[in-house]
């Protein structure tokens, strides 16, 4: 008896080894380190030009005169002087809502270099303009007033306030809600001296001028501003408007003209910041 028992107790020891040999092993989960999340991209910064001798402001007038791509850059001051309140209030109109629109219809890319003042008197339209990507914003002081003496009779900010007064335009700019306003500077009435340029080394700002007057300022007659313009534009040209109503009136309709005639003629439209960007370094 003692031995059958020795025996079964042999035999189920036997079992319960083999069924432990044989039972699967419970699997285990790897433990994996979550991929990292792909890097954002730094935004681009928009292309400058370097600083002049002894760091002066650079300015920059057209792109590369080149045949293989025709390009030129439409500009459109969006002109109100800081004194120009009571005007608006009475009813004159410093915006152009109209020629924004016949842009867009045509499909033109353009810079508009706004003052502050403007941005203030019209948030809603520097807002859509800034937040198109058909369009960029620059600045064109707050103020509308000279960096010079004898300005087309503009009133002159002082050599202490120059840099204050572009400063003040990237403050309205962005309480517009425009996001992204670009680091080019148009001097009022282009008029610009060493001093002024000494004035605002350092804030980063690409000074732009022209090569093309459009001579649409209390203009008439759209055809004559339209000839000149023609006329003028060569590849890499900047061509100056205006995207004021009241001081230029014939701008929209000079514009129909203009944009049908050049892309004839070759030529692509491109923004300031395209044309900065192929410029030479």
């Amino acid at each position: 008896m003692i031995l059958l028992v020795r025996r079964i107790a042999a035999v189920c020891a036997l079992g319960a080894a083999l069924a432990a040999c044989g039972a699967p092993e419970t699997p285990r989960t790897a433990s994996r380190a979550a991929p990292p999340a792909p890097a954002t991209p730094a935004p681009s910064r928009p292309p400058t030009l370097a600083p002049g001798p002894g760091g002066l402001t650079p300015v920059f007038h057209h792109g590369p005169r080149s045949d293989a791509d025709k390009t030129v850059a439409l500009t459109f001051d969006a002109d109100m002087t800081a004194d120009q309140g009571p005007r608006a209030a009475a009813g004159e109109r410093f915006d152009h809502p109209q020629l924004i629109t016949t842009l867009r219809t045509l499909k033109v890319p353009a810079t508009v270099f706004m003052t502050g003042r403007w941005a203030e008197e019209y948030p809603a339209q520097a807002r859509s303009i800034g937040r198109d990507p058909l369009f960029e914003v620059a600045n064109h002081s707050y103020s509308h007033f000279a960096f010079t003496d004898d300005c087309y009779g503009l009133p002159t900010v002082t050599e202490e306030r120059m840099r204050a007064d572009v400063t003040r335009a990237y403050a309205a700019f962005r309480a517009a809600g425009v996001p992204d306003a670009k680091p080019y500077f148009r001097f009022p009435g282009g008029c610009y001296d060493r001093r002024a340029l000494r004035a605002l080394s350092g804030t980063g700002v690409t000074a732009v001028q022209w090569d093309v007057v459009g001579g649409d300022a209390f203009a008439t007659d759209a055809d004559a501003v339209a000839r000149q313009v023609l006329d003028g534009v060569r590849p890499g040209s900047v061509v100056v408007l205006h995207c004021t109503r009241s001081a230029a009136p014939t701008t929209e309709r000079a514009i129909r003209t203009i944009v049908p005639e050049l892309r004839r003629q070759g030529f692509r439209f491109v923004k300031v910041s395209e044309l900065i960007g192929s410029a030479p370094r």
